[in-house]
């Protein structure tokens, strides 16, 4: 029995083939009533909210490094300034990208869970007026009177189900379960780790000697293959297509790339 992830990429998978023979085994419903049996015993880890970190901190990394690698390079300052600037910029970036997503998602989680210690204390102190609300929400949504009315009745059943019905009608918000530490630690390593690739070479020319003028054309193909593979990687977070995304992130990137050399080099000039 495939687990709820498996499922749904089988499921997506079956979607853009237009097969329905077996979308109609995936969502035969013994199925579905073991897979969710399965993730309420094994608990359920929501791979997807890790893997856009992974992504978006990656690209960020190469990115963001390869403009430094660019513009020293335009400015002909040398590999030990590329080597300086580059782990500097790498590690400092880095930390800041870490602290900003932990932050983002722990300050969403307070804000969901103030919000619905509010919601709980007007379900317990105003039951009739948040029932009606529900009621006009739902109506609003397109639900029939009695639909509706079957649905408030099913939902105010349970304090913690109401609560989260209020949520997501009126303020359209569901709880993020991913944990910030988590989300942290895969933005900062994606980014050290992708955005080391730019300084790679040059990392490497510390204990082999690299050919003149061979450095920072390794480095640009080393960052069009990063950028395009992560770029290729998104269709994970977005679902789109893997060639479109990774071209799309390789124009980006390398548009950033050809920017910081321009200006790297301008200022050389001037400084000339």
């Amino acid at each position: 029995m495939p687990s709820i992830a498996k499922a749904v990429d089988a499921a997506r998978q079956a979607f853009e083939r237009g097969d329905v023979a077996s979308g109609a085994r995936l969502h035969d419903p013994q199925a579905v009533a073991e897979r969710v049996r399965g993730r309420v015993a094994r608990g359920h880890f929501r791979l997807g909210a890790y893997v856009k970190s992974i992504v978006y901190g990656g690209l960020d990394g190469i990115v963001t490094t390869f403009a430094v690698v660019s513009g020293v390079a335009g400015a002909d300052l040398g590999p030990a300034v590329i080597l300086i600037l580059g782990v500097a910029n790498l590690l400092a970036d880095g930390v800041s990208m870490g602290i900003g997503d932990y932050l983002s998602t722990k300050s969403e989680r307070e804000y969901y869970d103030r919000e619905a210690r509010r919601q709980a204390w007007e379900i317990d102190h105003f039951p009739d007026g948040q029932r009606a609300e529900l009621l006009a929400l739902l109506r609003e949504q397109g639900y029939s009177e009695a639909d509706a009315e079957r649905m408030v009745e099913v939902q105010t059943r349970d304090k913690q189900r109401w609560v989260d019905a209020m949520m997501i009608a009126e303020l359209g918000m569901l709880r993020d379960e991913a944990d910030p530490r988590a989300n942290a630690v895969a933005t900062f390593t994606s980014f050290v780790a992708f955005g080391s690739l730019p300084l790679l070479v040059y990392l490497v020319g510390l204990a082999v000697p690299i050919a003149p003028g061979t450095a920072f054309p390794v480095s640009v193909g080393l960052s069009a293959a990063a950028l395009f593979g992560l770029g290729a990687a998104k269709v994970f977070v977005t679902g789109r297509s893997a060639v479109r995304s990774g071209l799309e992130m390789l124009v980006v990137g390398g548009f950033a790339g050809v920017v910081a050399y321009v200006v790297g080099a301008l200022l050389k000039n001037v400084a000339a």
